[in-house]
C-alpha cells in the first residue's frame, strides 16, 4: 500500500491483496488484472472502504465457489474490509457496492469446457458474495480482456475507470498477477486447511 497525494486529497494505492477503509475525504486507486476490487460504501454513514484480491484458481464448473478453499479467502478478503468499515460507524444494512476487475488477463483456464478462467472465478465469487450477503451490487465492470486502472472517490462514491490497452502495461500486469497468483496459491494451502466459517 502506498500512500500519496492527488489534487490536495489524500490518495491510497493499493497493491494485491491490501484493503483501505475511511471515513475521511479520500481517493483509493488500484491496478486490476484478473483480480477484483469490491467497492464498499456507506451512504448514510459515509464511510468507504476497498479491497484488492485474487482467488487461487480456476475450478471445475461444477459446485459452489464457496465450497472451495478459493472461495474461503474471498470471503475473508470481503469480511475484513465490512468488519473494518463498521468499526468506523458504518451499518451493514446501509451498504452498497461496485466491483470492478476480474479480466482475462492470465489465460489460465481458458479454452477448456471444464474450467473456468482466474478471472472468471473472481467475477463470479464478487456477485455471488453480495447477493449472499444482500448487498445491493449497484455498477460493475467486470471481465473482458483488459486490466484496469480505477480509482474510487469517498466525496460521492464514484469510480473512474481506466482500461489498459498498451501492450507492455497488459505485460507488467500479466507478470504481476502470475506473482501473486502463485503467492495466493502457497498461502491458501498453508493456511486455509483447518478454518472453520460460523
Amino acid at each position: 500500500m502506498k500512500i500519496g497525494t492527488f489534487n490536495n486529497e489524500k490518495k491510497v494505492i493499493l497493491n494485491p491483496g491490501d484493503h483501505c477503509v475511511s471515513d475521511k475525504q479520500i481517493i483509493i486507486q488500484t491496478l486490476l488484472g484478473s483480480c477484483v476490487s469490491a467497492c464498499l460504501f456507506d451512504p448514510v454513514n459515509h464511510v468507504i472502504g476497498m479491497n484488492h484480491f485474487l482467488l487461487s484458481s480456476p475450478r471445475a464448473q461444477e459446485g459452489s465457489i464457496y465450497a472451495s478453499n478459493a472461495g474461503r479467502y474471498g470471503v475473508h478478503a470481503m469480511e475484513i474490509v465490512i468488519n473494518e468499515m463498521q468499526k468506523l460507524g458504518a451499518k451493514r444494512k446501509y451498504l452498497k457496492a461496485k466491483a470492478f476487475g476480474g479480466g482475462n488477463v492470465l489465460n489460465v483456464g481458458n479454452g477448456s469446457e471444464n474450467y473456468f478462467s482466474v478471472g472468471k472465478v473472481n467475477c463470479e465469487f464478487i456477485v455471488g458474495f453480495l447477493e449472499n450477503e444482500k448487498i445491493p451490487l449497484i455498477s460493475s465492470d467486470l471481465g473482458g480482456e483488459n486490466g484496469r486502472v480505477i480509482r474510487f472517490l469517498s466525496t460521492d462514491f464514484s469510480v473512474y475507470v481506466r482500461k489498459i490497452k498498451k501492450l507492455a502495461e497488459q505485460n507488467e500486469l500479466l507478470k504481476r498477477d502470475s506473482s501473486y497468483l502463485n503467492k495466493t496459491i502457497k498461502s491458501q494451502k498453508e493456511k486455509v486447511t483447518d478454518i472453520e466459517l460460523w
